[in-house]
């Protein structure tokens, strides 16, 4: 951590080193100072719309940046002052409502040091090239593609380096990973041209004019961070849902969803064939071997279940080894061929897994109950009451021999 904080110093000091070069004064005139006053104002609201991740220990912000334009109209000396002002701004900010992170202060002097060196380095490139960019189309563009692209670059690094050197990043993969992370052609151009087109402005001094562009800008970035927030925030909803109805094991459903699903198809009026299946002398599995065995065997049930779902068709995990299928809109003879196609699947079959750091193979089996009935609206406790029938059947199938299905349809044949 020791070696990262100098790190940080020393990028703060090389850019006051490369600011006050005598022959690159910056003429702190009203043209600067207004310039100035206006990407601290619009780069502060920018501040808000930033993406920010975490690398252990390190927070890195992946935040809208003007510095390239800047850079190019002030120099290193005016970028050094602005990039010093905008970046205290921050830090006070985040004091004052509680977000910084512990060692904000020495991170504030890493920022103005990055983000003035890649000012910097955006001044001596552009003001080395522009001759040539002159004698092409499109030259002017280009260039700016050519300084958003090395002056990312060149941030990117000094961040690389930080990381490792706080020991957040090992490997040379990790470090390129955050090196190019969502680094994309259509990204430099972005900037590229925000900038390009901020830095005309500026030099014919038109302010209106870039105070609708700062506008423009800010307000597409806020619209398309609004809808990422509400896309990040759905997929929470979804992921958190996923797991409160998800089985942790098998990846089915599990009871809690199937008390919602019951809820609801009691008022469908749905012809629904109910089955409960459970694995054949599952104590015996554990006994003989462990539980990772037996758990292997309800991961091979669970997925032969699946294998053998139909649209509309629902598996839960309603038990240990026990599974329930609600079948939908099918006739009984559907429902009863299904399931049987399922016992059939058994025949010969066995689950690979290890045991003792040796491989087996454990056969089993499995035994059904299916109750077959019309959802009625008019009776709350009708799925319910079908779950119990099903799960009597199923016994009924334990005390004949196990391996079969027991089956009862509750209207006429069909």
């Amino acid at each position: 951590m020791a070696k990262a904080r100098l790190f940080d110093l020393f990028l703060f000091v090389a850019s006051a080193a490369i600011a006050f070069i005598p022959e690159y004064p910056v003429a702190l005139d009203h043209t600067y100072i207004l310039a100035m006053l206006l990407y601290t104002l619009f780069s502060t609201f920018y501040f808000q719309l930033r993406i920010v991740t975490r690398s252990g220990n390190s927070t890195i912000d992946y935040a809208i940046s003007y510095t390239s334009s800047f850079g190019i109209f002030a120099g290193p000396l005016g970028t050094f002052l602005f990039e010093a002002v905008y970046r205290f701004i921050i830090y006070f900010y985040k004091k004052k409502t509680g977000t910084a992170d512990p060692g904000e202060f020495l991170d504030t002097f890493y920022n103005i040091g990055s983000f003035t060196l890649g000012g910097s380095a955006a001044y001596y490139l552009y003001t080395a090239l522009t001759p040539l960019a002159g004698r092409i189309p499109f030259g002017y563009w280009l260039l700016f593609l050519l300084v958003v692209c090395v002056t990312t670059l060149l941030s990117s690094t000094f961040l690389v380096i930080a990381v490792t050197l706080t020991g957040d990043i090992k490997t040379r993969k990790e470090a390129l990973n955050l090196l190019f992370r969502s680094r994309s052609l259509l990204d430099f151009s972005k900037v590229a041209l925000t900038n390009a087109l901020l830095l005309r402005l500026l030099q014919m001094e038109k302010w209106e004019m870039l105070v609708a562009l700062f506008l423009l800008n800010y307000i597409v970035s806020l619209s398309f961070y609004s809808k990422a927030q509400s896309a990040q925030h759905k997929y929470e909803r979804d992921k958190f849902e996923q797991m409160a109805y998800r089985d942790f094991l098998t990846g089915t459903y599990n009871r809690a969803y199937m008390d919602k699903m019951m809820k609801e198809l009691n008022q469908s009026g749905e012809y629904i064939g109910i089955v409960v299946a459970d694995i054949d002398r599952f104590k015996k599995i554990n006994d003989t071997y462990n539980h990772a065995v037996g758990d292997r065997v309800i991961i091979h049930f669970a997925g032969t279940l699946t294998k053998h779902l139909q649209e509309g068709d629902i598996l839960f995990r309603s038990g240990g080894e026990e599974f329930t299928l609600f079948l939908r809109n099918k006739s009984f003879r559907q429902c009863q061929a299904q399931i049987q196609g399922i016992l059939d699947s058994f025949h010969n079959q066995s689950v690979t897994a290890e045991f003792e750091d040796r491989p087996i193979s454990v056969p089993y089996s499995a035994s059904f109950g299916l109750y077959y009935y019309k959802a009625d609206p008019g009776q709350k406790s009708s799925m319910e009451k079908g779950y119990v029938c099903a799960d009597q059947l199923l016994l009924e199938s334990k005390k004949l021999g196990r391996n079969r299905l027991s089956y009862r349809n509750d209207l006429r044949p069909q």
